[in-house]
């Protein structure tokens, strides 16, 4: 039961999993010993660098916003904004709700997460009502809560705002009105649910203080609430009506019969029947026509003249789901509807007939995605095909972007006749797909795979329509269907594999077939995968009999074979590594180089079947997405785990961005397509490898942002990691660097060169140039004034005795300033240096703290390249000098030593590198 107002704008009712590399069988005690080593050195480095203790998704994706999701099953609430002149509708999505403006249907806001879903929507003209649960919020903006009404015992299902109060109705027939800015209980009202269970609650027009109430048992009753006391009185009770204008109301009831009623003479002016079913929203026009749109379970709009009494227009298949909201826009021929099909679509009366045509809609699937990808290389466009049976493409950049390709039918002409519900040639959902925009301009550049069925379908992106081909093996029955397609790097050729072990190919041009691999069939059981590389050379497939073939692309001639372990579930191929990743059943994942047709990775540990897919635009990463609601990374150089995190709905698809900025995902049960951002891009994230016992935590899907009380937590503490500090020495066996530029020491033994290259051929010479203004001696004849030539001349001979005042590098020696060096520059390096020697204001005592500072620095083997190119310098300076004093010669002698010791420790060490990875790359290879 539905209850409207003329007036008003309408209210209605992982352990860590670890990868092994695939390496040869031969065992050897030299490997087992190297790989002994590499594990206690992972661990220790696990031991060190653990995580934060903090609740975390994931440390590289970060959710960003969702893509269509447009509306549910709860009708919608259109608001009026006075300074800017221009209507906006607000409609549910799940614990979110989005305001569009009706202009252009751009969206506007999006609100935050609520705990639950949202239940029911109301508006005013300062605040948007949510109900979700037992609760009621308030939020401002479109955006942020900013009142909180709790006070039911049961969830609440009806709000109605009334002025400066909010009217509230749970499912145990408890009334409740607020007062919307102190958050109080101002009133309450109990009715028996066994005789009058409230279904609608509205307030006439021009009745003050007084609310209409309607129940499911049919009655009405109108009470009258003074607000200035708590007195209560009822006025009528009678059967279920509803409002056209001042004291007329209009009901809609369950048996599909409309009632035009006096609510002040308690008179039936007029009854409707409709025969779709029970009325689940009406609206009536208000720009001069008597019209009263009526709304249906099953997607029909029936419209009512007023005056004449009767139907004068059908509205057929406006929605393929029930009629949630219907609001006509006061005093303009427009009216918006919305329903559980995910879709916003706005009417306008303009044409003959009285019924109206689409001006514009939004509009996403109405049944959960199956498979999605990125388009082209801008990674823009998402293309998306989902259990409604229609492919469509939804923009990353802006919503007016989207565009639908339509549903298949095996007859487009009677298609294009005929409704899509009614069309009985139309093919059943889209379960796979392949796209290659290489030669989008010529032909069709999408090539799908249909539920159960044999025929493969083209599309045409840049038309939005089904292409022209239905590519379909002769030499079957109807009982095979497909299991795997795919279109070759230049867009000329499409691979399909059938569940009877066929390969065929064909000409996306011409639709013509162009050849199969294998004399008789490529496999003896499904095919589940196939994929051509990015040069049309070879053609990889796996089936159901546990085999992996590579084929050549032109000839169709078998060249290499690889036994499974399990059976593939689905393939995926990376063209530009040539790197295959292969699904298994027993849910594992294995990594083929295309090169050496060798299993290069396995990595295991995930808990259900993999559900898709994704590789990294530069290869190094593979994202999987599994049953059992986690999103795992791995990093195909290392072979290790390096992000896992879970999600409310398992992932039943997933897509990387060409350019790396995003991961697109589906859900189970979801009609959205989520966007994760890479945080790699824009910040540091650190990529150890998770630890055996990492338990990953929930990462809420994008669009659904946390509550307001946890919010502000999560925006300092939410994707935080412990930062990883370096020590000063990682071992004692090696060498530590500066952090300085090659500019401060590099160039410590070349700066005589510098400074040559740098002198002028000439010195500059002052230009003679007489003074403005001559001096004159004051008097009654002028006289100039003559140069005072009886001051001695000043010398300009500089005074060595300056010399004598010591630097603080000097003064510090002996305490081995190494900081203050790393503060100088080159040239002034070099003067401290020149100012050891006995002949420059030092002394022996001085140069030998020296050469024990270089010592302690080659000891501590901290700042190593400092001290090779300050104990080069110093030599250059002074080598005679040393040569000639005894004490420098046995301080230099120390020094010579610790050089060759520390040489030869970092000799051993890097050739023992060296072999270590001359030896793993020749047993990969």
């Amino acid at each position: 039961m539905c209850i409207l107002r003329h007036s008003q704008l309408g209210k209605t009712s992982s352990e860590r999993i670890s990868s092994e590399s695939t390496s040869s069988e031969t065992s050897n005690s030299t490997l087992n010993t190297i790989q002994g080593l590499l594990r206690d050195s992972v661990v220790r480095t696990i031991k060190e660098t653990m995580f934060v203790g903090e609740k975390r998704g994931s440390s590289i994706f970060c959710g960003f916003r969702a893509l269509g999701l447009y509306s549910n099953h709860l009708p919608h609430v259109v608001r009026f904004h006075k300074k800017h002149q221009e209507f906006y509708v607000v409609t549910a999505v799940g614990r979110c709700f989005h305001t569009y403006n009706v202009k252009k249907l751009g969206i506007v806001a999006v609100s935050n997460a609520l705990p639950a879903d949202i239940s029911y929507l109301a508006a005013d003209r300062m605040l948007v009502y949510a109900a979700h649960g037992k609760v009621i919020s308030a939020f401002a903006k479109n955006r942020k809560v900013v009142h909180t009404y709790e006070g039911h015992q049961a969830d609440v299902h009806l709000l109605l705002p009334f002025g400066d109060h909010l009217i509230s109705v749970d499912k145990e027939n408890a009334v409740i009105i607020w007062d919307v800015d102190s958050e109080d209980m101002y009133l309450q009202i109990l009715f028996d649910k066994a005789s009058f269970d409230v279904s609608a609650v509205m307030h006439p027009s021009t009745y003050l203080n007084k609310i209409l109430f309607g129940s499911s048992q049919g009655s009405l009753q109108l009470w009258n609430i003074k607000l200035c006391c708590s007195t209560l009185n009822m006025l009528y009770f009678w059967l279920l009506y509803l409002t056209i204008a001042v004291d007329v109301v209009g009901v809609g009831l369950a048996s599909g019969q409309i009632i035009i009623h006096n609510i002040k003479f308690n008179e039936t002016l007029m009854k409707f029947q409709q025969d779709w079913g029970p009325i689940t929203a009406l609206s009536f026009r208000t720009d001069g026509h008597p019209v009263m749109a009526a709304g249906s379970p099953v997607g029909h709009i029936g419209l009512w003249d007023l005056e004449e009494k009767r139907l004068v227009g059908q509205m057929r298949d406006t929605h393929t789901t029930a009629i949630a909201g219907l609001t006509f826009l006061h005093s303009e021929p427009l009216l918006i509807t919305n329903g559980a099909d995910n879709a916003i679509r706005v009417w306008i009366f303009d044409v003959a007939g009285g019924e109206g045509r689409l001006l514009r809609f939004r509009m996403g699937h109405s049944a959960p995605p199956t498979k999605i990808q990125h388009y082209d290389q801008s990674g823009q466009h998402i293309l998306s095909a989902g259990q409604d049976g229609t492919l469509q493409s939804f923009s990353t950049v802006h919503e007016r972007f989207n565009k639908s390709l339509g549903h298949g039918s095996l007859n487009k002409a009677k298609a294009k006749k005929k409704s899509v519900m009614c069309d009985t040639a139309k093919l059943p959902p889209i379960t796979t797909f392949a796209l290659e925009s290489a030669r989008q301009s010529d032909w069709d550049s999408i090539v799908a795979c249909h539920q159960g069925f044999l025929v493969t379908t083209t599309w045409n992106y840049q038309k939005g329509s089904m292409g022209a081909y239905k590519l379909e093996p002769e030499r079957f029955n109807k009982n095979r269907a497909l299991t795997a397609v795919d279109i070759s790097s230049c867009g000329n050729f499409a691979v399909i594999a059938l569940s009877s072990g066929h390969i065929d190919v064909y000409n996306m041009q011409s639709g013509l077939h162009r050849g199969q691999y294998g004399k008789d069939r490529a496999h003896s059981g499904p095919v589940r995968g196939v994929a051509v590389d990015a040069l049309n050379e070879l053609t990889v497939s796996t089936g159901a009999d546990r085999l992996l073939k590579i084929w050549k692309f032109k000839s169709k001639e078998l060249l290499h074979t690889v036994s499974l372990p399990a059976s593939p579930a689905s393939t995926l191929l990376h063209r530009d590594s040539g790197m295959l990743a292969i699904a298994l059943d027993d849910f594992t994942v294995s990594i083929l180089d295309m090169e050496t047709k060798r299993i290069v990775r396995r990595f295991s540990g995930q808990r259900g079947q993999v559900n898709d897919m994704t590789f990294s635009p530069d290869g190094r990463w593979l994202i999987i997405a599994s049953m059992d609601c986690t999103i795992r990374t791995w990093d195909l150089p290392s072979g290790s785990l390096v992000d896992c995190f879970l999600v409310d709905s398992a992932a039943i698809s997933i897509s990387f961005s060409p350019t790396g900025n995003f991961l697109a995902s589906s859900h189970v049960d979801c009609l959205g397509i989520y966007l994760w951002s890479n945080n790699t891009l824009c910040s540091l994230v650190s990529l150890r490898p998770l630890p055996a016992d990492y338990e990953p935590f929930v990462a809420i899907l994008p669009g659904s942002c946390l509550t307001d009380d946890e919010e502000e937590d999560t925006d300092a503490d939410n994707l935080k990691m412990a930062e990883y500090v370096s020590p000063a020495q990682l071992d004692e066996q090696l060498v530590t660097l500066s952090l300085l530029p090659d500019s401060r020491w590099k160039n410590l033994l070349h700066l005589d060169i510098i400074r040559t290259k740098n002198k002028p051929k000439e010195p500059p010479k002052v230009p003679k140039a007489a003074p403005f203004f001559i001096p004159t001696i004051p008097g009654l004849v002028p006289q100039f004034a003559l140069p005072d030539t009886s001051s001695e001349e000043q010398s300009k001979v500089v005074n060595l005795g300056a010399l004598a005042q010591k630097s603080s590098f000097y003064l510090q020696l002996e305490e081995g300033p190494v900081q203050l060096l790393k503060e100088l520059g080159p040239s002034a390096i070099d003067t401290e240096l020149r100012g050891l020697a006995p002949g420059m204001g030092g002394d022996i005592c001085v140069m030998q703290s020296f050469l024990k500072m270089i010592g302690s620095m080659l000891l501590s083997r901290q700042d190593f390249d400092l001290a090779q190119a300050y104990l080069a310098l110093f030599l250059k300076l002074h080598l005679r000098l040393i040569a000639e004093q005894t004490l420098l010669m046995e301080e230099a002698g120390n020094v010579l030593e610790l050089l060759e010791e520390t040489w030869t420790s970092m000799q051993t060490i890097l050739n023992h590198s060296m072999c270590l990875l001359s030896y793993i790359k020749s047993a990969l290879l």
